[in-house]
């Protein structure tokens, strides 16, 4: 296991060490293949099976494998010196989907003659950075999903016109 990903992981509790092992071969992959897909970076059929499993696995979740960044993100941030500053930022992954029930609905989009529900997840993320732009890790990431979408003007403007309406957000912390 490469030295920066047993420091990512040193903060996660698993309930079995062979998933902890898995997370750290598959970051190592990932990590000297980035950008690539899962099986490009696993480079073999094993490999992605084992990764895909890995993320399928009913006890593995965002919690527990945030939980060794954040710890790490916190090492990182007390011995810094100086100023340390913490940007936010919310992120839309929209999704295809018949129906958008276990993804979300991210806002319902108004074309010229349809009007259809984007889906999707919202994160929001607060990153810890050096004044001279040195990433030291997320500090949290909370993922919402909306059952009531945000509203989502006519696409036909130049930039378009997002406004916001107001909907029940469900949110997860991590």
């Amino acid at each position: 296991m490469d030295g920066w990903v047993g420091r990512e992981l040193d903060g996660c509790t698993f309930p079995d060490q062979r998933l902890k092992r898995r997370l750290g071969k598959l970051l190592g992959d990932l990590g000297q293949r980035i950008g690539s897909t899962v099986p490009s970076a696993c480079q073999d059929w094993a490999a992605t099976k084992a990764a895909y499993r890995f993320f399928g696995n009913q006890r593995v979740n965002e919690t527990i494998i945030l939980a060794g960044h954040f710890a790490a993100t916190t090492d990182r941030f007390t011995t810094t010196p100086g100023t340390v500053l913490v940007l936010h930022d919310t992120s839309e992954f929209s999704f295809q989907r018949a129906a958008p029930g276990k993804v979300g609905q991210i806002c319902r989009v108004k074309a010229r003659s349809t009007t259809h529900t984007a889906c999707g997840v919202l994160m929001h993320s607060a990153l810890v950075l050096t004044p001279d732009g040195l990433p030291l890790g997320l500090a949290a990431v909370k993922f919402r999903k909306s059952s009531s979408p945000a509203i989502l003007c006519d696409t036909g403007s130049k930039h378009g016109d997002f406004r916001r309406g107001t909907g029940s957000m469900q949110s997860h912390e991590t």
